[in-house]
């Protein structure tokens, strides 16, 4: 039977008082899509509205037609409230997009499923801004899912660079720093992923595609 994963995205579309349009980064979900279904993995892709799911515009810039031909499974996303069961799910996946700052971090929805996926000893991964959903996440004891944890996301000095500061609610790495986990930033815009257990995160853009193998290689024992 073949291993099924569930993709998690943001429902916001614009972010701060001039609606500067924002999303998903298209990257960060089809090369990982691509990934999983290359390697024969059944994916169910969900957001915290349900629908269409919205794509940062300038994440389209020169992407090529492998990843713009994903984008039609970001059509009729499954509503996050609507999942209710998590036992079919061997992973999930949590791709960025500074769309994710605004509604994953605090999904309820979102809290429930990661709590259900890390009691069942499941894999948890996310890219780039995607670890912000996973500062909403608690283990029964009140502590925070990610204290503890050797991970990684877009840092600091990546917003930074991107001008995106003022934007943002918060800043992930920060955050993420905050509740306890032990973050480890690599080099601005290089690949970077950590693996610790069963949490699997990657920094940024450039390490989605390594983020999905890993899923890949611990879902397939190899």
């Amino acid at each position: 039977m073949s291993k099924h994963i569930l993709m998690i995205v943001t429902s916001t579309e614009t972010m701060g008082a001039a609606g500067a349009k924002t999303g998903i980064w298209l990257s960060e979900f089809a090369e990982p899509y691509l990934e999983f279904t290359a390697a024969g993995m059944k994916v169910t892709v969900a957001s915290p509205a349900g629908g269409r799911a919205p794509i940062d515009p300038k994440s389209l810039e020169e992407a090529p037609r492998p990843l713009l031909d994903t984008m039609r499974h970001l059509e009729h996303t499954v509503p996050l409230e609507t999942i209710r069961d998590t036992a079919g799910f061997e992973a999930v996946f949590l791709p960025g997009g500074h769309g994710a700052m605004f509604d994953l971090a605090g999904d309820a929805d979102l809290r429930r499923i990661l709590t259900a996926m890390h009691k069942a000893d499941r894999l948890i991964a996310a890219v780039c801004h995607g670890p912000a959903g996973l500062t909403c996440a608690r283990l029964d004891n009140g502590d925070a899912l990610v204290a503890g944890k050797r991970l990684t996301s877009f840092t600091n000095a990546e917003e930074k660079e991107a001008g995106m500061v003022p934007h943002m609610p918060f800043l992930l790495e920060a955050r993420l720093r905050e509740l306890g986990a032990v973050f480890v930033p690599g080099k601005n815009w290089e690949d970077h992923v950590e693996v610790d257990g069963n949490l699997i995160t990657g920094q940024n853009p450039q390490s989605a595609q390594r983020a999905a193998r890993e899923v890949v290689r611990a879902l397939s024992g190899s």
